[in-house]
């Protein structure tokens, strides 16, 4: 008798629903287009160029982290209106690379962007902090006031 390890069975489902979890992300993008907005966004929803972006909270502060390779600071416009940040720029595309040779192959996407996120908390307008560093773009919102949380002392009677 010969003993054979164990091996979890491989599921084929699971590149399927990567697939489905994706569709599933383009949908909610579409519907949280405005309904009597400009078209184009809708257009830049399946473009595919669009960047990835975290956003986090601490007692202090809102931080929004945007992945933005290959771009240069004065390309990105960064707004502030009504509880809603928006990151927005243009990625140029590059017919050569610089030597005078024709590109073969581009994989990279260029063209406009925009990416809209509603802030969880209030924000002071005049406490917003942006930086650039090697294609990550850090922006820093300081809460209001009334938004931070608060220590509340309990009096005995």
């Amino acid at each position: 008798m010969s003993l054979i390890r164990y091996q979890n069975p491989e599921w084929t489902m699971w590149p399927t629903l990567d697939r489905l979890s994706s569709l599933r992300n383009d949908l909610d993008s579409l519907f949280e287009l405005p309904l009597l907005g400009s078209f184009d966004r809708a257009g830049q929803l399946f473009s595919g160029w669009s960047p990835a972006l975290d956003a986090y909270q601490n007692n202090d502060n809102v931080v929004v982290v945007a992945e933005l390779p290959g771009m240069k600071k004065e390309e990105i416009e960064i707004s502030l209106h009504d509880g809603m940040l928006t990151i927005a720029g243009e990625r140029k595309q590059e017919a050569t690379n610089g030597n005078g040779e024709k590109a073969e192959r581009t994989e990279r996407y260029v063209g406009k962007f925009r990416r809209s996120i509603t802030l969880p908390v209030r924000v002071d307008s005049s406490k917003v902090n942006a930086t650039y560093r090697d294609g990550i773009l850090t922006v820093t919102l300081a809460k209001a006031e009334e938004a931070k949380p608060k220590q509340i002392q309990v009096n005995a009677s």
